[in-house]
């Protein structure tokens, strides 16, 4: 979609602080004229030019390179300049206050993306890959935003929409003959058709919320009862003292944060109070926080006494409920009398000794989205599109009901919200409060 021209924007395009090189980038129809005027000399487009930068009696700013790329061959598909000066602040600063001088306005937030995506150049997933990959830890992570960028999710995603779209058109089409049975209307391979885009969306949406954790990492809660090791616990996976540990029960109180990364997997870890019955007034509002960490937590992280596991399982069981995946750990395993029987869904550890720690490396790479480190296709995921795919999914599961009831018309509503849904995650059906909300998270060279 190609939109009117707009204002010319200006910001600085790197880091903040000083550095070798800095660069201020300018977007819109005056990019050429601000940066001819700026440098004393015409710009061809896509040439490096030597040039001085001048302020408005002609004193040289900084000497450094100037690049004008001409509108719709550039990152925003406007008319474009970029200005490699020395990266000290102060310079950069005088080169953004020469070009608005000059007619340019400082650029908000994110608003050199969100024109290139308002442009036609990015959708909306691949321009929020572009923060992510700005903001990527480590290798796993860049790679996976890289291939969002690239257009790994938007292209699964559009295929997806577009099989939804034509199985709407046979769905709308099969209303004109409401009198027909389905069946004699090309059902089964409908129905097969369904099913099969189902499948597909049920493992984009794994997909999905594999790349929201390696985006987030893994929001995990350590809980248990008191002096079952929680604090021990995550000290060993800081590899540092961060908590207090006594033999007191009680003694951790309040919720302590702690984000670690394990073989390039990110995870929020939260130590929360010992839950009991009883406790004084102190004790019991922690452990009322820990209720509400688990609230909000991907994983519960369940630490209990390897000497008496059964007892301390009754303790947590209610506040365990409601998160979505558990891992029951067995701690102190260094006091037994006799090696731990091995059990399919626990994990033997010694916070004191690290025995087992290497185990619970492997369960927690797993949980937060699978083995293989940078796989095959791996890519970055909001949470925004984990809940549109669920949404969408949700509507594909209404409308595969109301096929099997023959309920033509209410199938094709569901297939068009479900096709809405897909829409929202690339930008072609979108609200303009989502647009602000997201580019607004960007930095303002970007």
């Amino acid at each position: 979609m190609t939109i009117p021209a707009r204002d010319t924007i200006a910001a600085i395009a790197t880091a903040p602080g000083a550095g070798g090189v800095g660069i201020v980038r300018l977007s819109g129809p005056r990019s050429r004229a601000i940066g001819q005027a700026l440098c004393g000399r015409a710009l061809k487009p896509r040439h490096a030019h030597h040039v001085r930068f001048r302020d408005e009696h002609g004193e040289t700013i900084d000497d450094g390179i100037a690049l004008y790329f001409a509108a719709p061959a550039s990152y925003t598909g406007e008319d474009v300049l970029e200005l490699q000066a020395h990266g000290s602040p102060a310079v950069l600063q005088e080169l953004v206050t020469r070009c608005v001088a000059l007619g340019a306005r400082r650029a908000r937030p994110g608003e050199f993306s969100e024109r290139a995506f308002l442009e036609g150049r990015l959708d909306l997933a691949q321009a929020e890959a572009v923060a992510d990959l700005i903001a990527a830890a480590d290798s796993r992570a860049a790679r996976a935003a890289r291939r969002a960028l690239d257009g790994e999710f938007s292209r699964r995603v559009e295929a997806l929409a577009d099989e939804l779209l034509a199985i709407r058109v046979h769905v709308e089409a099969a209303i004109d003959f409401a009198d027909e049975p389905i069946d004699t209307l090309g059902g089964a391979q409908l129905r097969a058709r369904l099913a099969a885009t189902a499948a597909a969306l049920d493992e984009l949406l794994r997909a999905a919320e594999r790349g929201r954790r390696l985006r987030e990492g893994l929001h995990a809660v350590i809980v248990g009862p008191p002096n079952a090791g929680k604090s021990s616990l995550l000290n060993a996976l800081a590899g540092r003292d961060r908590a207090i540990v006594t033999d007191i029960a009680g003694t951790t109180r309040d919720l302590l944060h702690e984000v670690v990364r394990i073989d390039g997997v990110e995870l929020t870890l939260v130590d929360t109070a010992g839950l009991r019955e009883g406790g004084d007034a102190i004790e019991r509002e922690g452990m009322r926080r820990a209720r509400g960490e688990l609230e909000r937590a991907d994983l519960a992280i369940v630490v209990l006494d390897a000497r008496d596991p059964e007892g301390g399982a009754v303790a947590v069981a209610d506040a365990i409920a409601g998160v979505p995946a558990r891992l029951w750990l067995h701690n102190k395993v260094d006091l037994l009398p006799a090696a731990p029987v091995p059990a399919p869904d626990v994990v033997h550890v010694s916070a004191h000794t690290g025995q087992g720690l290497e185990e619970l490396h492997r369960h927690l790479r797993h949980l937060a989205g699978g083995e293989a480190a940078g796989g095959e296709g791996e890519f970055t995921a909001r949470a925004r599109h984990v809940d549109a795919l669920v949404q969408a999914q949700a509507e594909l599961a209404a409308a595969r009901v109301h096929l099997d009831h023959e309920a033509l018309d209410l199938a094709a509503e569901a297939l068009r919200l479900a096709h809405d849904q897909l829409g929202e995650i690339t930008g072609k059906v979108r609200a303009d409060d989502l647009l602000g909300h997201i580019f607004a998270s960007f930095c303002i060279g970007k």
